[in-house]
């Protein structure tokens, strides 16, 4: 910590694996950190059973050319990857089509390169991180395996690949023979597959597992975490947030850290903010793994992520999680079968041996996402309001960067990554 910053007293609200990784870090620079959470314990939104993946080089925007065509036909398909569900929220319209203004080649640029550095600084800030604590988490350093069913696929991996190489992220372009090499266990389907774009310093593991792990770690620390508890109001005086409202108390803090995923925006609004998060719906399945032997030459051996149907497949120690798929319908979280068969499909069809579908435990979770895909990392016009949201599908993948970046700015350090475009500002 910089040596002319006082400790602070910081109140964070949200224990997802963003909120977690904030007061890790921040209480380990000598604050007093506090943690607010709706739910009974740490990472149960979007943290809980997310795809597990870890994946700087895949860090790139939805928002990409040539998506509104491909939106249109994903629509009218069975399996497609989107599903849109429109209503009379006005801000679900607002947020769509700031998505579609960033479908140009000029935008999705200038947003991969603000989020690529984030990632692989983040994926840095990880292994630092378990080098100096040993967390376990069922972690695996083995990559990510990006494989294309058509050309065009693999064009656009080509295009992703230019990128990638610009700006010094290690990749590698397989063919058939490769794909075999990287991934054993999809050797029964590399006849279908046209190539492959693989990153092999990407990383794997539970998300959940790893988010409670680092918050028993943080209040061991000294880090303060309050489970089940609804912040009701957030009044402001002269510029700034005098306390934070709970049922029957008020909390009072030296900064505030707003770091609550998709109820981000909700909180936001008590403040006259106009956070760009919006919830976009994801699902997955667990699967317990073929017995250990077997599972060796049936299961990926990392993550297999298919482009056609936007879904990841990773392996953890004893099961497989996959997971994927968008839906901009709102808040709501109830499972629909349909898209749970999506998931098996694409699982029987990719690794049909490698656990019982039957035995698949199905889950899905909101993605706080912005319209550019960056997450909004900074200061606010309230003076000791912070923000650390809108991660999107990235949150794990960013997490540990984000919080060291946060924790850079309260304490007035000047942070090792550009920040610049990080902010809300960019929203004007």
């Amino acid at each position: 910590m910089n040596p002319r910053v006082a400790s602070m007293q910081i109140i964070i609200i949200g224990a997802g694996v963003v909120g977690v990784t904030s007061a890790y870090y921040l209480q380990r620079a000598g604050h007093q950190v506090t943690v607010l959470e709706h739910h009974p314990a740490a990472a149960q939104e979007t943290s809980f059973a997310n795809a597990g993946q870890i994946s700087p080089g895949y860090a790139a925007p939805w928002a990409a050319p040539g998506v509104p065509l491909k939106a249109i036909k994903w629509l009218a398909q069975t399996h497609g990857p989107l599903r849109v569900r429109p209503s009379s929220d006005a801000f679900q319209w607002e947020w769509m089509a700031k998505m579609l203004a960033n479908c140009t080649v000029e935008a999705y640029q200038r947003n991969k390169n603000r989020m690529v550095p984030l990632a692989e600084y983040s994926r840095d800030q990880l292994k630092l991180l378990r080098a100096q604590t040993g967390i376990q988490y069922e972690g695996r350093t083995l990559g990510t395996l990006q494989i294309f069913r058509k050309a065009a696929q693999l064009d656009n991996g080509r295009r992703d690949a230019d990128l990638l190489a610009k700006m010094g992220v290690v990749h590698e372009l397989l063919d058939r023979d490769g794909i075999v090499k990287a991934e054993p266990a999809l050797a029964h389907k590399a006849a279908e597959l046209v190539g492959a774009l693989r990153l092999p310093n990407d990383e794997t593991g539970d998300c959940q597992l790893f988010t409670r792990q680092l918050a028993s770690m943080a209040e061991q620390a000294g880090a303060v975490f309050r489970y089940g508890v609804d912040v009701l109001g957030l009044p402001v005086k002269n510029g700034q947030i005098t306390g934070v409202q709970l049922s029957g108390e008020t909390l009072h803090a030296d900064q505030i850290v707003l770091a609550a995923g998709c109820a981000s925006r909700q909180l936001g609004q008590l403040l006259g903010l106009d956070l760009p998060v919006y919830p976009v719906k994801g699902y997955s399945i667990t699967v317990p793994l073929a017995q250990t032997g077997a599972a060796a030459e049936v299961a990926p051996r990392s993550t297999v992520m298919d482009e056609t149907y936007k879904i990841a497949l990773t392996r953890f120690d004893q099961r497989l999680r996959v997971g994927g798929m968008a839906e901009v319908a709102g808040y709501d979280k109830v499972i629909d079968p349909k898209r749970v068969a999506t998931l098996k499909m694409v699982a029987n069809d990719l690794f049909p041996h490698a656990g019982d579908l039957t035995q698949a435990t199905p889950w899905t979770g909101l993605r706080p996402m912005t319209p550019d895909g960056t997450p909004i990392i900074g200061t606010t016009r309230i003076r000791n309001l912070w923000l650390n949201t809108g991660h999107g599908t990235l949150g794990w993948t960013m997490a540990c960067g984000s919080a060291r970046v946060l924790t850079d700015l309260i304490n007035g350090d000047r942070p090792e990554i550009d920040t610049s475009a990080l902010g809300l500002a960019r929203y004007g």
